[in-house]
């Protein structure tokens, strides 16, 4: 099994998994773009989201390990007897076989058949679901991994990042989860969604159109339109936000008290969408005609 040391080549992650481990940017988003990913497989497989997000950020870097990036390996699940495609790479010996996969859905989708086929293993799905602790503790005690910590690691990840949340979940977005069989749409790479105020975006690239985006995403370009409070006709600049949902009422609870000093360029829709807020409730909050101007300096309020 991959030792948790199996980062060869892993692009340089600001904070890595040290005896203080601190939170980090990468690692929450490997976390927001998967969640549903291992809730899926939670419902599925009867194993804790927590642990399958724990052990996908530890043993694939948050994605950006060359195992994963080359292999879609995302568990340093090694060959043994699979017969499908592989990579190699250095781990306890030279060059040992790893196990590759057309996807990262498919890499979640093996963890969980790997963990429930094993007789290894056996013992942890005698645990409650929630028992994140007594689950990491036996993946390190049946020989997961070789890290003396390996446990340790685990708990740290799911207590930093509150993973246990995950494991009462009764349901889960089907959207996300689904996503991460593909690769690319139309030859393209699939854009990067990112988790903010109850809702998911991405930021569009040059050429990208409400219809392109639509394709990439499953929603009708009229859908993303209105959500994004634009004309489906629309032109889409580079580095626009661009929401897959609804867009909420106000910002964010940690929002509450604060305020958006108005820069040069800015406009009362470029700060709707920073802020995922609906531009009508934008005026509203800030008990502002709808024909306001606003002026470099004002300060808004975003609750």
């Amino acid at each position: 099994m991959l030792r948790y040391t199996i980062m060869i080549g892993l692009i340089a992650v600001s904070s890595c998994l040290s005896a203080q481990m601190k939170w980090n940017q990468a690692y929450q988003q490997y976390i927001n773009q998967y969640k549903d990913l291992a809730i899926e497989q939670m419902l599925k497989y009867r194993i804790p989201a927590s642990i399958t997000l724990a052990q996908g950020v530890f043993e694939s870097g948050a994605g950006k390990s060359s195992l994963a990036r080359n292999g879609n390996n995302h568990f340093g699940i090694k060959c043994h007897g699979w017969r499908g495609a592989t990579v190699y790479y250095d781990d306890d010996a030279r060059n040992e076989c790893f196990r590759a996969y057309r996807n990262v859905y498919e890499s979640y989708e093996d963890h969980s058949r790997f963990l429930t086929g094993s007789q290894r293993y056996s013992k942890l799905f005698r645990l409650g679901i929630t028992d994140y602790k007594g689950w990491a503790r036996g993946l390190k005690a049946a020989g997961y991994a070789t890290n003396p910590r390996y446990a340790d690691k685990l708990i740290e990840l799911i207590q930093l990042y509150r993973l246990y949340e995950y494991d009462r979940a009764k349901g889960y977005d089907k959207f996300f989860a689904r996503r991460s069989k593909d690769n690319s749409v139309d030859g393209q790479a699939l854009h990067e969604i990112f988790h903010f105020n109850d809702n998911y975006y991405l930021k569009a690239r040059a050429g990208d159109t409400f219809k392109s985006i639509a394709r990439e995403v499953g929603i009708s370009y009229r859908s993303l339109a209105r959500y994004n409070e634009r004309d489906r006709r629309d032109a889409l600049s580079e580095g626009d936000i661009v929401y897959l949902k609804k867009k909420r009422t106000k910002a964010p609870k940690s929002y509450k008290g604060r305020v958006h000093i108005v820069r040069e360029g800015e406009s009362m829709y470029s700060i709707s969408q920073l802020y995922g807020i609906r531009l009508k409730n934008l005026y509203r909050l800030n008990h502002l005609p709808p024909y306001y101007q606003i002026r470099v300096g004002d300060r808004l309020r975003l609750r």
